[in-house]
């Protein structure tokens, strides 16, 4: 097996709670290393207690075992580095986007207060206002555009 297939194989897996973008998209991978039948992956979490963990490491031991020689996957997640919404790939933007959350800006944690001109994922508008700093997870704040009058939310910039 070579470690191109490993990557290949996480390409696959997408976050539960978001099923547009893969993990190496959302920047959760943070190394593959292959000896003999054996993968080992380090994943970093955006955040800690995430309640996805379990679901995202089950699904990546069912990706890469489906890959041929493969005899043994040990998922770890790590807390250093952190997780940082820099990671999230052009690709992974795009298809948070596509999925209606607004992607974190580039300008990273800095930038994270205050939220303003945040462009509306459905119609591009920046007349948008912060409604909630707690959305659905801990990464995301709910957001309402005043052009099209739809709440969306957000993914923080951490």
């Amino acid at each position: 097996m070579r470690v191109d297939d490993v990557w290949d194989a996480l390409g696959t897996v997408c976050d539960p709670e978001i099923p547009t973008v893969s993990i190496v998209d959302l920047g959760l991978v943070e190394s593959v290393r292959c000896q003999g039948g054996r993968v080992e992956v380090d994943l970093l979490p955006t955040f800690t207690g995430c309640p996805a963990l379990d679901v995202i490491r089950e699904a990546v031991e069912r990706a890469v075992g489906t890959i041929p020689h493969v005899e043994r996957v040990d998922v770890r997640y790590l807390l250093s580095p952190a997780w940082s919404s820099d990671r999230v790939t052009e690709r992974g933007r795009a298809a948070l986007q596509a999925f209606g959350i607004a992607p974190p800006r580039r300008e990273g944690p800095a930038a994270a207060r205050p939220a303003q001109n945040v462009a509306c994922p459905y119609c591009g508008s920046t007349a948008t206002v912060l409604e909630s700093d707690f959305g659905p997870t801990r990464c995301r704040t709910i957001y309402y555009c005043r052009a099209c009058r739809n709440p969306f939310e957000k993914m923080k910039e951490v």
